[in-house]
């Protein structure tokens, strides 16, 4: 039997403390119909365990009590893949499996780019679904031969452009000020905006317009870049 609530579902017929080799599953998805009917299906699967399910506003620290080993994530709605940045702060060691992913490049590569560790199409059976959830599990991907190949050319194209544009030269690293060196360095720690204007004691604005700065004289469009060009720079110093 399972509970359902608009926003948190849980089986009450799940033991607490299961044997490693059985999954624990939640499922994550703004769509009702969809989390009933894959709960209803995953139970009669001897091999998985559903917990519970609950909504993408959810709080990760509410799926992380109930301690599920994999989470299939809804990826079909507006900051389903975002979630799983979220999901793996509060759980670490959990396997996030894509479902109802559209069986087209982009949106594998921004499963593989999310950090999923497996995917499901929207044309997969529960039975497509219950093999992913084990290949995840053992740290394993099923997908096809074509996808196989589409992801390894990614790896490498990227890879490749990395070495290509790692490095910052001197010249950028100079032109860096002072202050943008001390907000760069918070960046590269994972400290959001609103955490670097807090720790340096200035304006949410400030920091923005810093950024942005920053953005323009390394020759980047995002953030996760400026890491990359800082790495191999050159210990000159900075401008005042």
């Amino acid at each position: 039997m399972v509970i359902a609530s608009p926003v948190l579902s849980v089986s009450v017929d799940a033991p607490v403390l299961l044997a490693p080799r059985i999954p624990r599953v939640f499922i994550v998805s703004d769509v009702r119909l969809l989390r009933d009917g894959l709960s209803l299906s995953l139970v009669q699967q001897p091999s998985v365990t559903v917990v519970g399910s609950a909504e993408l506003a959810t709080a990760p620290t509410r799926i992380a009590e109930l301690r599920p080993n994999v989470v299939l994530l809804d990826v079909c709605m507006p900051g389903g893949l975002g979630l799983a940045v979220s999901l793996r702060h509060a759980l670490p060691d959990v396997k996030i499996v894509a479902i109802a992913v559209a069986d087209i490049e982009q949106d594998v590569f921004a499963c593989a780019e999310a950090g999923v560790s497996g995917f499901v199409s929207r044309n997969g059976s529960i039975q497509d679904l219950v093999t992913a959830v084990h290949c995840a599990v053992r740290n394993e991907l099923v997908c096809s031969p074509r996808i196989a190949a589409l992801l390894f050319s990614r790896v490498g194209a990227k890879r490749t452009s990395e070495r290509e544009h790692d490095a910052m030269t001197p010249r950028q690293h100079d032109a860096l000020t002072r202050r943008e060196h001390e907000i760069v360095s918070l960046m590269t720690a994972g400290l959001s905006n609103k955490e670097i204007a807090r720790q340096l004691r200035i304006q949410n604005a400030t920091v923005k317009n810093h950024i942005h700065s920053i953005l323009g004289k390394l020759h980047v469009r995002r953030r996760g870049e400026v890491a990359a060009r800082m790495r191999g720079a050159a210990p000159v110093h900075a401008a005042q």
